[in-house]
């Protein structure tokens, strides 16, 4: 399973992201846990709402961060995610 640059990605409805007070980081709760994410994680999730493709995503963060060459790792990170089931594309 890999990511599909044409498919729009979404964070999963079985997941929730939020911020979590208690860690000062955003989250990913499931029925079995929880997951702490850093920041650039918490990031790219938060873009992950069926909106949106691959491009659109790098396009976003590499604006919002005002860089450039995150295509490598928002990808790493989003193929792990999608292997966890974090997400998916429909």
């Amino acid at each position: 399973m890999s990511i599909n640059p044409d498919l729009n990605i979404n964070f999963s409805p079985m997941h929730r992201l939020q911020w979590e007070e208690a860690q000062q980081k955003d989250v990913i709760l499931y029925p079995e846990g929880m997951v702490e994410l850093n920041q650039p994680s918490a990031e790219i999730l938060k873009l992950c709402d069926g909106s949106r493709n691959l491009a659109k995503i790098i396009s976003e963060l590499e604006e919002k961060f005002q860089t450039t060459g995150l295509e490598k790792d928002v990808l790493n990170f989003l193929e792990i995610a999608l292997k966890n089931g974090w997400i998916q594309q429909s």
